[in-house]
Order: structure tokens, then C-alpha cells, then sequence
């Protein structure tokens, strides 16, 4: 390991390959291994386990966040609107005072001076939006009331609830157990560890949200580098199972959410495979900003990486917190985490929501794209054609724009519309916020969600054509 420049470290990437024989198994004790196997259980019960609610199938993380938002919504919004004026309180604190007020510690919430100042419009907008104040067009379904009743209420819930269980399952035991099953698969296809997989299952499962918690803790103890995670937050940040199925009910295509899933996840997987060999990916430098924790370099059989994955699951389980500190600790960093982001989320979320509904803007970039969208052979190319751009305010807005249109147009728009995956009403403030120190910025997110929208657009339409040979549109 070298130190190149302070609180950054690189590693020697030139390791000795193990084999099974080679690696120092963990004792399999029984009071470690059943810590293992109840936390594994327990995260995989509240994220995996489907069940039925409300004449739907879901998991028992959207039933909590649900319940909690649905049954008592204005205290969600009492606690939104509390939770965005503390985190832009805080920090103008920190701003201010270096980092320490009255002997506390503020640097976590130190930022850049743009962030700074997006926290605080933040905390101007949410009264005005808690209280409803100001013109109309700011409150309408589309645009203040997307953000805030919606987007807002839902991020500040999912984020704190989700921490506590996730962060249960990867202190004790989880995240050794799935990135050491996985790591043939993602450092081959995506050149990201293993454990990258609880990232993206997260994601796929509950929310991005919870997924980009899990990268940004793993990201701060060594576990990934600046790539990895510009990788793991720009492509697999992605949208859950849920909302896939949202998409499909609006659209009136809910019998065919099997085939819109299987689309999205072969999209995803292609975008990933493509973007992370190239820039602005590839050329972000492998530098950790704590002790580095790569993963321990091993090729083996099946049943040696199984081996080996218990052995660092119980191993973790072992050296681990009880259940009950790492829920503790994992909801108070959801709190904080939360409040770091809500108050940018939405700011740049209501402006680019706003943006979308009452300007020509997104109408005029998509112009170029009619005829071809027309060549491809998808029809109603006019509309279809700004849905394929202005998904960068919003996933949900493209999906509005084609419920009118022909069958093929539907679905090709489904498609599109969860795997661009970068939009600015939620997911790319939140990234740039939470990852300042990659850095991601603005730029790069505009570039890889117009690199992803033109490998998308004919992988879309060369699908939407055989799904409609198959006579299934």
C-alpha cells in the first residue's frame, strides 16, 4: 500500500492469487454462525421475502415504508420538513465554524459551497411546500407535489428504516457472504468487487436509496475505491422491482411486467458492462479515502467460494456489533445521511420538475430524435420522442407523457424509462451529494445518461420489435 496524497491510499493491484488451501477458514462456532444466520435472515425476510398486501405481491420494506407514509402522512411531513431545515442548519454550522460548534463534531456535514447552498434553498423551499404558500404550479401533482409528497416523504422514510435492517444484514455477515459468491460474476462483467452485489440487490429490492447508503458505508471503511464507486452509484443505483411494476399498471400493461422486468434487467447489465470501460468512469483514479479492505484475492471451485464465503460471513458475525448496536448505529447514520441529501434532493428536484412541466425545453431537445425514433419502428415517434430526454427531471414523467399511445410505444417507453436510471428530481443530487469526494459531478451525470439513453434507444426498439413479433403487444 502507498500513500500518495493525505487521507488518500491506493493499493498494489498485483496480488497473489489464493486458493482454498491457502486461506485461514474461520472456526465454524455455533454462537457465530447462528448470529450470522439470523442476521442473514432477518435482512433477507424484510428486503426478499414476498408476501401479499392489498391484492399485490411486495416485500415487508415497502409494506413499513408504506404504512408509515400512508397512515400518518402529516407527521411525515412534519418530520420532512424538520429533517431538511436540521440538515441545512447543521450545515451552515459546520460551514462556518470550520467543522466543531461547541466542541461537536460538523465535519460530516461539510460540504462544497454549491451543496451548501442548495441545502439552504432547501430549507427555504420546504415550509413553502409543507404549507402549500405560494402559486399554484408549484404544489401540482406533477411537479411541488411529486416532490414533497411523494419523492421527499418517501426518500426521508426509506433511508432511516432501510439502514437499520441493511445495515444489520452487512455488519454481520451478509456483505462478506454475497460478495464472495458474486465476485466471479461482477469483477469480470462490471470491475467492481464482489460485495457490489448487496448494492445493486438493495437497489433491485428496495430502493436506491438504500443502495447508495450501503455504498457510501462500505465506500468509508475501506471497502471500495473512487471508481468502484462511481460505478456502482452511476449504474447500479437502479430502480426497484415496485416502481418497474408501477410503471407497468400506468401503462396498462401489468400482464406483460415479466417481460418489461426481464427488458430492464438485460438494459441495465449491457449499460454497465459498456460504461464502465469508458470515461468518465474508467478514468476516475482507484484511490480509497480510508484503510483500504479489498477483497482478498481467490479463484477457486463453486464449493470453495461457497467455503470461503461462510468462513468471512461468520467471521464478520463473530467480530461484529450485537443486533442491537448495529441497528442503533445504522438508523442514527440514516438520520444523518438523510438530512444531508433531502434538503438538495429537493431543490434540484423541484426545479427540474418545474422545468419539464412549463417550458418547451424538453419538447425541442427531443425534436432531433423523431425521425429516429420513426426509423427504428416505433410508433407515435412525436411523443415518444421528448420521453426519451426528459427523463433526466424524472423516471415517472416519460411514462406520463406515452399513456395515450400505441402498445409498442408503451412499452418501449417502459423500458426506457427505469434503465436511464440518472434523473435529477432525486438520484443525481443525492449521488453528487453523498459522493463529493469521488468526485461526481453534474456533467458526468448528463453525459452518462446521454451515453446510456443512445446504447438504450436501439436495444429497446430491436426488443419492443420481437416482443411485438411474438404477438404479445
Amino acid at each position: 500500500m502507498s500513500t500518495e496524497q493525505p487521507d488518500t491510499w491506493t493499493v498494489d493491484t498485483e496480488r497473489t492469487v489464493n486458493q482454498i488451501d491457502d486461506v485461514d477458514l474461520h472456526a465454524f462456532e455455533t454462537r457465530p454462525v447462528l448470529k450470522f444466520l439470523v442476521a442473514f435472515l432477518i435482512g433477507g425476510v424484510f428486503f426478499l421475502l414476498p408476501v401479499p398486501y392489498q391484492g399485490e405481491i411486495t416485500v415487508p420494506f415497502d409494506i413499513v415504508v408504506s404504512t408509515i407514509t400512508g397512515a400518518a402522512p402529516d407527521a411525515v411531513g412534519v418530520y420532512s420538513l424538520c429533517i431538511v431545515v436540521a440538515g441545512g442548519v447543521v450545515t451552515t454550522a459546520a460551514m462556518l465554524s470550520d467543522g466543531e460548534v461547541a466542541g461537536a463534531d460538523l465535519s460530516y456535514f461539510e460540504t462544497s459551497l454549491v451543496f451548501w447552498l442548495l441545502r439552504v434553498l432547501g430549507v427555504l423551499i420546504a415550509p413553502v411546500m409543507f404549507f402549500k404558500l405560494g402559486p399554484e404550479f408549484l404544489h401540482t401533482p406533477g411537479t411541488g407535489g411529486l416532490m414533497w409528497g411523494t419523492l421527499v416523504y418517501s426518500v426521508g422514510i426509506i433511508i432511516p428504516i432501510g439502514a437499520i435492517f441493511i445495515t444489520i444484514f452487512v455488519e454481520l455477515g451478509g456483505l462478506e457472504f454475497v460478495g464472495t459468491l458474486a465476485r466471479p460474476l461482477m469483477k469480470p462483467l462490471f470491475k467492481v468487487p464482489g460485495r457490489a452485489a448487496l448494492d445493486s440487490l438493495a437497489s433491485w429490492v428496495g430502493s436506491y436509496s438504500v443502495g447508495l447508503y450501503v455504498t457510501r458505508n462500505v465506500f468509508e471503511n475501506g471497502g471500495y475505491h473512487k471508481r468502484d464507486v462511481f460505478t456502482i452509484a452511476t449504474c447500479f443505483s437502479t430502480v426497484s422491482i415496485g416502481f418497474v411494476g408501477v410503471v407497468a399498471a400506468t401503462l396498462e400493461m401489468l400482464s406483460l411486467f415479466p417481460l418489461i422486468f426481464a427488458a430492464y434487467f438485460v438494459c441495465v447489465t449491457i449499460c454497465a458492462i459498456v460504461l464502465v470501460r469508458v470515461p468518465p468512469i474508467s478514468t476516475t483514479p482507484k484511490e480509497y479515502i480510508a484503510e483500504p479492505d479489498p477483497e482478498l484475492a481467490f479463484a477457486g471451485s463453486p464449493g470453495d467460494y461457497l467455503r470461503l464465503a461462510l468462513s468471512e460471513a461468520v467471521r464478520k458475525a463473530d467480530e461484529g456489533e450485537t443486533f442491537l448496536e448495529a441497528a442503533k448505529r445504522g438508523f442514527v447514520d440514516g438520520l444523518k445521511l438523510t438530512s444531508l441529501i433531502l434538503g438538495t434532493i429537493l431543490a434540484v428536484g423541484l426545479a427540474a420538475t418545474l422545468l419539464s412541466a412549463n417550458t418547451p425545453v424538453f419538447d425541442i431537445l427531443g425534436q432531433p430524435l423523431v425521425p429516429v425514433i420513426a426509423a427504428l419502428g416505433i410508433p407515435d415517434a412525436e411523443t415518444v420522442a421528448p420521453a426519451t430526454v426528459v427523463g433526466i427531471t424524472e423516471m415517472y414523467v416519460p411514462v406520463l407523457l406515452v399513456s395515450e399511445t400505441a402498445p409498442m410505444a408503451k412499452f418501449f417507453v417502459a423500458v426506457l424509462a427505469v434503465s436511464q436510471l440518472i434523473f435529477f428530481s432525486s438520484v443525481g443530487p443525492m449521488v453528487m451529494d453523498m459522493f463529493n469526494d469521488v468526485p461526481i459531478r453534474f456533467p458526468d451525470l448528463v453525459a452518462l445518461f446521454v451515453m446510456r439513453t443512445v446504447i438504450l434507444v436501439p436495444l429497446i426498439a430491436g426488443i419492443t420489435h420481437l416482443v411485438n413479433a411474438l404477438g404479445l403487444l
